[in-house]
């Protein structure tokens, strides 16, 4: 068996991470799930969390990062997660987070749809895990 496994990050906008990792641990749509080399194959949706990536199995996280959604393809050999957005947790600032909050509370107040309504909930949702991922990250 081998001791790493290969990781891609990608988002749209870049490439955030791709490399060898002994595990990383993944916001699955049903709760987090950890990735070792040689899992079993599966596709995932991944919903507003923490990617924590580990150079070994009993490590601290060498690297975390905010993702607000997205897919996750895992095979033996790697995990590739193709997200919407991503930013290292350490990048996160609480200007920031208030910032989207704001925008994301009024586009909730002129919502003129169910649509935009639950574009504005979803928003809301990431904005909370985002905060969340910012005060688990602080020492």
């Amino acid at each position: 068996m081998a001791d790493t496994i290969q990781l891609d990050l990608v988002s749209p906008a870049k490439r955030l991470m791709s490399g060898s990792v002994g595990m990383v641990v993944v916001p699955g749509i049903e709760g987090y799930f950890g990735v070792l080399p040689s899992h079993m194959p599966l596709l995932s949706t991944l919903r507003p969390g923490v990617v924590s990536v580990h150079d070994g199995v009993n490590d601290a996280p060498a690297k975390q990062f905010f993702v607000d959604g997205g897919f996750a393809e895992v095979n033996p050999e790697g995990c590739t997660l193709l997200v919407d957005e991503a930013i290292a947790v350490d990048e996160l600032t609480a200007d920031d987070i208030a910032k989207r909050r704001t925008a994301a509370e009024e586009r909730a107040q002129s919502a003129a749809t169910d649509e935009d309504r639950a574009a504005a909930e979803k928003a809301l949702v990431i904005v909370d895990e985002m905060a969340r991922a910012m005060s688990e990250a602080a020492p």
